[in-house]
């Protein structure tokens, strides 16, 4: 049984899905299942094993689910004659304790744009565990000299690079380009696809702008309303340093479930749809 939990956690790491490990690690008395069994819940409720049936399965599964929103672990205990029990018949009269790991993939971002503030992100963000994948259309910029740790390096029309690229859900996705239209190209190019972090850098104005012009494309209104602009914590940044340092706080605190005050309003953009607008 555990190999089939270990094939399905290599499996799930590999493609980029959440998922939740529940392991049995203390029993007493009778229990359906002894120490060590496991139980891997994908993000969607899907299930790989078993930890005994029944309600206290039933309700470890909603528990794993909820610990992969908080991206917290967490032990749970569960009295086997309690009502809970009763409700599916498992009154074995024992106790068990189950601990729910949610597993954390590659947490793979995508730095559109190669200017200063990206290679200060670059090496920041490689060294906190991110795998760094840079897009720009200029080699004298995204190159291996100015991106040493870079796991990917792409240098082609922003536009057709992100339109090429299969983002898994947990990716990361900061646009950081030189001008207006590019910020506005790759925005475009991904609207509606699904990350767990996607932000652009820039003034209010600036957002505002770009935000407007995708709503008049055509781009979903409540897929741009959750793009983060300005990205980063406000901690007063001035140089690009510092600014890569205020936007990877940003996504070490998605990556880590914590809630945090952005320069995007508590990590949401202040922009309204046109049709929602006094």
């Amino acid at each position: 049984m555990n190999e089939e939990i270990f094939r399905a956690i290599v499996s799930a790491l590999g493609a980029g899905d959440d998922a939740a490990l529940v392991t049995i690690v203390a029993t007493d008395g009778s229990t359906p299942q002894r120490i060590g069994a496991k139980m891997l819940v994908y993000a969607d409720g899907r299930t790989v094993g078993t930890i005994g049936g029944g309600c206290c399965e039933n309700d470890a599964a909603l528990k794993a689910r909820d610990a992969l929103q908080t991206r917290r672990a967490r032990l749970v205990h569960y009295e086997l004659s309690d009502d809970l029990a009763e409700e599916s018949g498992l009154i074995c009269g024992g106790r068990m304790d189950v601990f729910i790991d949610p597993l954390e993939p590659a947490a793979h971002l995508y730095i559109v744009g190669a200017g200063h503030v990206s290679a200060h992100l670059g090496r920041f963000a490689a060294e906190t565990g991110f795998r760094v994948h840079v897009l720009d259309d200029r080699a004298k910029f995204a190159n291996a000299e100015r991106f040493p740790d870079a796991a990917e390096i792409v240098v082609d029309t922003i536009a057709d690079a992100l339109g090429r690229l299969a983002f898994a859900p947990n990716a990361y996705l900061v646009v950081v380009t030189r001008g207006h239209r590019y910020d506005f190209d790759a925005l475009k190019a991904v609207a509606g696809k699904p990350f767990r972090y996607v932000g652009m850098i820039g003034s209010r104005a600036k957002v505002t702008r770009i935000f407007d012009a995708l709503e008049a494309d055509g781009r979903p209104a409540d897929w741009v309303a959750q793009v983060r602009a300005p990205i980063g914590i406000d901690i007063g940044a001035v140089t690009p340093a510092e600014i890569a340092v205020s936007i990877l706080a940003e996504l070490i605190a998605t990556r880590n479930g914590n809630a945090v005050r952005g320069l995007s309003r508590a990590g949401r953009s202040a922009w309204l749809p046109a049709s929602a607008r006094p």
